[in-house]
């Protein structure tokens, strides 16, 4: 099996931070990628600037609230991509709030999860991520 590549767009270092542990107790090989605002999310996609060597990820693990092009807006240009928009988005934000939810799923977020806030709760969040988006899920190539 080839290593999943996943792009992690999220600007909290300590989330950052737990997100890469709960990937490293995965089953599968992962090559986590970190941008940490909209603009190198989209920099990153589009393999310019420093991004010229990137990967194109398996799957978007995408926070809404990050700096210079918030989440949404960074979905929304994904989606209407057409090299990119079947790349699986799962938006990963503190937010619960049912506009936010539902304004992800109108720019056609794969997935909304509300981040736990206690950290084991947190990690058992990433795990299922995983669990779901890499080892049951077909993705596209």
């Amino acid at each position: 099996m080839k290593e999943a590549q996943i792009l992690l767009v999220e600007d909290n270092e300590g989330d950052i931070i737990l997100t890469l542990e709960a990937f490293e107790e995965s089953k599968i090989k992962t090559k986590i990628s970190v941008v940490k605002n909209g603009r190198d999310a989209l920099e990153f996609l589009y393999r310019r600037g420093e991004y010229t060597e990137a990967p194109k990820p398996d799957i978007i693990i995408l926070d809404i609230n990050i700096p210079i092009f918030n989440g949404h807006e960074v979905l929304k240009k994904i989606k209407e991509d057409p090299a990119l928009k079947i790349i699986p988005v799962i938006m990963l934000t503190t937010s619960s709030n049912r506009k936010d939810i539902h304004l992800a799923y109108e720019n056609h977020s794969n997935s909304y999860i509300t981040k736990p806030i206690d950290i084991d709760e947190f990690l058992k969040a990433i795990l299922k991520i995983e669990e779901f988006w890499l080892q049951l899920t077909k993705l596209p190539d």
